[in-house]
Formats: C-alpha cells, sequence, structure tokens
C-alpha cells in the first residue's frame, strides 16, 4: 500500500523513475506527474520525451520547475503525485541563485501539508567522488541535505540500484 510519503533516491539512470512511476500507477489513484526539468538543450528534450513515452497514458502533467507549493496544496486526498524529481528542482533553485534553505523549507513544508500521496524521486549524490569545483561542492551538500530531511520526513524510503529497489525505511509498496 502507497504511504502519504514515500522517497526514491537512486544514482543517474538507475531506474528510480520507471520503480516511482510503477508504484504510483499501482496504487489506483488519480496520478499526477509533476515535472521539474527544463528542456534547455536537445539532449534534455529527448530524455523528457522518453519519459513521457514511459510513463504512457493517464498522468496529468504539471510542469513546475521552481514553485511546487501551488501544485502540492491542490491535490485532494484520492490522488497521488510524482514528483520527478527533488534533485531538478533543487538545481534550477541553485542556478536561480535562490536561498535553497528556504526553498527546501517550503517545499518539506507543502509536503507535510499535501493531502494526497506524494512520490518524491531524488538522486543520491553522495556516492561519488568530492567534486573539484564550489559550485558543485555547494550542490553536493545541498542535495545530501535535502534527502536526509526528505528521508527524515518519509513513510517510506526506497533506494534504486540497477533497477533493483532495496526498502531503507518502511516496506517496499
Amino acid at each position: 500500500m502507497l504511504q502519504k510519503l514515500t522517497l526514491v533516491l537512486g544514482g543517474a539512470s538507475s531506474g528510480k523513475s520507471a520503480f516511482a512511476e510503477n508504484i504510483v500507477i499501482q496504487s489506483g489513484y488519480t496520478r499526477i506527474y509533476l515535472a521539474t526539468s527544463q528542456a534547455w538543450d536537445d539532449e534534455m528534450k529527448e530524455k523528457i520525451q522518453r519519459h513521457i513515452q514511459q510513463r504512457g497514458e493517464g498522468w496529468k502533467t504539471v510542469e513546475a520547475p521552481l514553485d511546487l507549493t501551488e501544485v502540492l496544496a491542490a491535490v485532494k486526498k484520492k490522488e497521488v503525485v510524482l514528483l520527478d524529481c527533488a534533485t531538478m528542482w533543487l538545481t534550477n533553485h541553485l542556478l536561480a541563485d535562490h536561498d535553497l534553505k528556504a526553498e527546501s523549507k517550503r517545499l518539506l513544508k507543502a509536503l507535510k501539508d499535501c493531502k494526497g500521496h506524494v512520490v518524491v524521486v531524488s538522486n543520491e549524490v553522495g556516492l561519488s567522488v568530492v567534486p573539484e569545483n564550489a559550485l558543485a561542492r555547494r550542490f553536493r551538500d545541498a542535495q545530501g541535505t535535502l534527502n536526509q530531511q526528505l528521508a527524515a520526513r518519509a513513510d517510506t524510503v526506497v533506494a534504486v540500484m540497477a533497477g533493483l529497489p532495496l526498502a531503507l525505511k518502511g516496506t517496499l509498496p
């Protein structure tokens, strides 16, 4: 059974989005896809199209690269949001030179106040080498902090590696 807040973590191309999409579909609730990516180049445009095709029909897609609070506030009890992904959302705020702590606090409150179910996809960035530049280190630290905050509040936390899910908190949906 899908809990109120589920966090799905994994590395790049680990299968985390496909796993998250599957548990959202299996929930039986009305599905909302909360897209945070921005298509700045052809490669990203292609990736977004692949994700749309992979998801298939039956999703209401809302593009919100920065402000997720309004969308989450409008979610009803029998709806489920797939927020894909927290990493791109944080990147968007970093590049816009926003206060990452304040924006993260707003997101966490919006998730707490959301009436429906939410599945958050996020990249685990703590398993790689220390980045060579200050911006990348700032991002890595902020993403690690956000992931810890999300995990602390989540009912279920799943790590996905090579397409295989591992329950870190709670049980696999």
